[in-house]
């Protein structure tokens, strides 16, 4: 599963670039945001686009889902960080999945996959021709501030050699309205097209 993107600097140092790509209005958008990281992993900061009473609206938030499980001894509990979803039927994440307001897009130029037997090298894969592509997530409030986490789905044959279980969905432009504010959105989480991407094979 994917757990490492990043952002090209020059769109990072200016979230006006994703604001003019993303082609709607969006307010407030502030000329930076030290606190989001260029490259970012678990747990890390990151900028996303949500809906709010004022319409869409970047964000700052935190990756992974806290989810409390029981523990292997009778009485304890876990916290497992949920940074991608796969099993969209699963009642915990079928009830955000139907609310607009808990959807939101994160913004990327690169993600990373760990190849088979690969240790610590990555396979980065992009949206060929594209300065800034989106991931379909879903947030929450949690104790420690908001935090999301974004949907997976088969992979396409550009991913699957590489990561053969799953890859980020990725949206077309002209779904990310239809995502934040639409009523089936989960339609959505569907493999992007090969041909549209590109690989860099990176140690």
């Amino acid at each position: 599963m994917c757990n490492h993107y990043r952002n090209n600097p020059d769109i990072q140092a200016t979230l006006q670039t994703w604001r003019d790509y993303i082609s709607w209005s969006l307010d407030p958008v502030p000329e930076t945001l030290e606190s989001v990281e260029l490259d970012v992993w678990p747990k890390r900061t990151a900028a996303v686009v949500r809906n709010s009473s004022q319409g869409a609206q970047f964000d700052v938030m935190r990756w992974g889902v806290p989810i409390r499980l029981s523990g292997k001894r009778p009485g304890t509990s876990v916290t497992k960080q949920v940074t991608n979803v796969r099993n969209l039927a699963s009642g915990f994440w079928r009830s955000m999945l139907t609310q607009s307001a808990a959807r939101c897009l994160v913004p990327f130029s690169q993600f990373a996959e760990p190849p088979p037997g690969g240790g610590r090298r990555e396979i980065w894969f992009s949206v060929s021709n594209v300065p800034v592509a989106a991931f379909a997530a879903i947030w929450r409030p949690s104790e420690s501030g908001k935090c999301f986490a974004f949907l997976t789905c088969a992979p396409n044959p550009l991913v699957a050699p590489v990561h053969p279980k799953a890859m980020p969905v990725i949206l077309h432009p002209e779904d990310y309205a239809r995502w934040l504010a639409g009523g089936d959105a989960a339609t959505l989480a569907t493999s992007f097209p090969s041909q549209l991407m590109a690989v860099a094979d990176e140690v």
